[in-house]
């Protein structure tokens, strides 16, 4: 008889269950994970972050070869996009990543079952066929879904969220994207670089509305020479398909047809039919689960993180918080550090940032100074003929200590990593000034808006 009590048992395979799972046995806890799918890793890796970076990249290399070759004198012909092997492409991607979860879970020695876990009690989860499993700690990390919009059936095909997007077999002549975030910039970008039409309505009057607003508005204007067109104040109130073509419905009476329609409207908790009833289990009027610092849950034993108990929707944040968890059970110590958690939009440019927005300064009433460096300055952009966007750095005006940094331009997202280690050292801007970067890097714009927060830019 198979022995099914643990220590640690984590609902759900994603980058915040597998992630605990592994470092709860790396502290000595008998550990499971369960989640539905054949494949671990999770939305993120099957049909979110990993696979529409593989389509970012291989549409971005078209838009190279296609406009930008003949800059460094390299002619391309008869150039033509294979949709299919790029799909396979991305595949081979998620299949290569989704097996080296499944080798790492074996590795430590971690239970990797599949099935529908659902909370039947204090203690116990019950996977679908009749199984029980006992846990002396359970952490709950499902994740998200695509959040559903009034008046928009998704049919999974012409009507369809971002799953659907990643799939298309065909290149759409018009698409229709509601909503105007990060997933709707992305794959906005992929099938506009492809040979689509793109328009993207967001029912805001701005696009990427949690973003410094300053960053925003340089993203926009760049996207839109791209030919990403952006409508504003656009209610979609909803969405009729007839044979291969849709008919969007927009409050105010006006329509849009198109051959298939995106709906990235964000993300709710996957939070229904898990049992959290049973067990009692809080969630919040969204159906957020509602934890403590620890992540800890209104029942003793019971925890729960990443996109499930809401913040920042981020993989990197679900596996520090699951980290944080696994570490505070077995050690009585986890801390994770929400102040600066990065974010990226991988659009080329990208966008990136961590900490506080100007806007969110300017609320606070904090007193605060700002220097920024343009990539156009940098050499080492202009050699790679990338030179659009900008640092800027916020630091407060007494301390000097780094509030946020917000970044557009070429590998931004890598080069965040640096202002992220910087505050989490509660650094000043002057820190980051008088570190030595090499040249030519792009990493010298970072020292360049340090500088410029003093006034001491060099190169500006």
């Amino acid at each position: 008889m198979a022995d099914n009590n643990y220590d640690l048992v984590v609902l759900g395979g994603g980058p915040g269950g597998y992630v605990a799972a592994i470092r709860g046995a790396q502290l000595g806890l008998k550990s499971a994970v369960i989640d539905e799918n054949q494949k671990f890793g999770g939305t993120c890796l099957r049909v979110g972050c990993i696979p529409s970076k593989a389509l970012l990249e291989s549409s971005h290399l078209l838009v190279e070869a296609r406009d930008h070759m003949m800059e460094h004198g390299i002619t391309a012909t008869k150039l033509t996009v294979d949709l299919a092997a790029m799909m396979r492409r991305k595949s081979g991607v998620v299949d290569t990543l989704t097996g080296g979860v499944a080798q790492l879970l074996k590795k430590n020695k971690v239970k990797a079952i599949v099935g529908r876990g659902k909370l039947v009690g204090q203690n116990q989860i019950e996977i679908a066929g009749g199984e029980t499993i006992t846990a002396k700690n359970i952490i709950i990390a499902t994740g998200s879904v695509p959040m559903a919009l009034p008046g928009i059936e998704l049919d999974g095909d012409r009507v369809g969220d971002s799953t659907a997007a990643l799939s298309y077999t065909s290149v759409p002549r018009k698409l229709v994207v509601v909503g105007g975030g990060y997933i709707g910039l992305e794959l906005g970008s992929v099938w506009s670089r492809l040979g689509s039409e793109v328009i993207i309505l967001e029912a805001m009057d701005k696009v990427l509305g949690g973003l410094d607003q300053e960053i925003a508005r340089t993203a926009r204007r760049t996207f839109e020479k791209q030919g990403l067109q952006f409508r504003t104040g656009m209610w979609v109130e909803s969405v009729v398909r007839n044979g291969d073509k849709c008919t969007v419905n927009i409050k105010g009476g006006e329509t849009i047809e198109c051959d298939r329609v995106l709906v990235a409207a964000g993300r709710s908790p996957n939070t229904k039919s898990i049992g959290l009833d049973v067990a009692g289990v809080e969630v919040d009027q969204r159906g957020f689960i509602v934890t403590d610092s620890h992540m800890k849950t209104s029942v003793d034993g019971i925890y729960a993180v990443g996109d499930c108990i809401g913040g920042a929707m981020l993989a990197h944040k679900a596996s520090e918080e699951g980290i944080a968890v696994v570490e505070h059970i077995a050690t009585g110590v986890g801390h994770v550090s929400y102040d600066t958690i990065p974010a990226i939009v991988y659009t080329h440019p990208e966008i990136a940032s961590v900490g506080r927005t100007e806007e969110q300064l300017k609320a606070e009433g904090v007193n605060y100074k700002k220097g920024s460096c343009p990539f156009g300055a940098n050499g080492r952009a202009r050699a790679m003929g990338s030179a659009e966007g900008k640092i800027k750095i916020l630091a407060d005006a007494d301390t000097d200590r780094i509030l946020g940094v917000h970044a557009i331009g070429p590998r931004a997202g890598d080069l965040i990593a640096e202002a992220a280690v910087a505050m989490n050292f509660g650094a000043s801007s002057e820190d980051l000034a008088r570190c030595c970067h090499a040249h030519p890097t792009l990493s010298e714009i970072m020292q360049e808006a340090a500088l410029a927060v003093s006034k001491r830019a060099i190169h500006t």
